[in-house]
């Protein structure tokens, strides 16, 4: 990619809009806080369990689903309730394991990948993420929607749950970016990483753009979408 740098582990290139914070830095971050991440991320997990449900419900996801950054498997759980079959990448390992004893059902295959690389052997009749396009820069949105695009089956639709743009307030930006911030995990650590909160007006235009047919909508702090490509 133009003007990105050589990322040493892989021999790809790191997002050109994540210079200053490498892809696998963001990856060590969830990593690191995978045993965490859903007491510090819902507070109230069991409370967080119930919206989550009754959120997919209303969502109605369905077929074959691929679920993109599936983190501890909260949502993968109620997928799996909806959907013939799930399958559910996330970069993280940990996170991965953690998924695995949560979530029992013979219809899930998990596996390990990072979305940027992955090339998935089928296309799918529901594309899912929650939390997970936020943490995509500005400077490869369009390509991760080709990508989205490219495992999505005829007639099939994406669903995604993300913060709401006041969610901006809470996090630390590093001095002189409006993406890269800066969060500390319970050991002290400090990790930086990607988070746009996207407004769901400007991000229904940029959808419009790149030839999808979207629909956000505001479920409590949370925002809720849905979108088709145009034929």
């Amino acid at each position: 990619m133009p003007g990105a740098a050589a990322c040493p582990r892989h021999g790809r290139a790191i997002l050109p809009g994540m210079a200053a914070t490498p892809w696998q830095e963001q990856v060590a971050y969830y990593r690191a806080r995978a045993a965490e991440y859903d007491l510090t991320s819902y507070r109230d997990v069991h409370g967080a369990d119930r919206r989550v449900a009754a959120l997919v419900g209303w969502l109605r996801p369905g077929g074959d689903l691929l679920e993109i950054a599936c983190g501890t498997g909260m949502w993968t759980r109620h997928l799996a309730d909806c959907a013939a079959t799930v399958t559910a990448i996330d970069a993280a390992p940990e996170m991965i394991a953690l998924a695995r004893q949560q979530v029992t059902a013979g219809t899930v295959t998990f596996v390990t990948a990072d979305i940027l690389t992955w090339a998935p052997s089928r296309r799918f009749d529901t594309v899912f993420f929650a939390f997970w396009l936020s943490h995509v820069p500005a400077s490869e949105f369009g390509r991760f929607w080709s990508l989205v695009r490219s495992a999505l089956a005829s007639g099939g639709r994406v669903l995604f749950v993300d913060d709401q743009p006041a969610a901006a307030a809470l996090e630390t930006y590093v001095e002189g970016s409006g993406e890269v911030v800066q969060r500390r995990l319970r050991d002290g650590t400090r990790h930086r990483l990607i988070k746009v909160a996207r407004d769901p007006a400007d991000l229904t235009r940029q959808l419009t753009d790149l030839g999808w047919q979207a629909t956000i909508t505001r479920s409590g702090d949370w925002l809720a979408g849905q979108a088709r490509p145009v034929p």
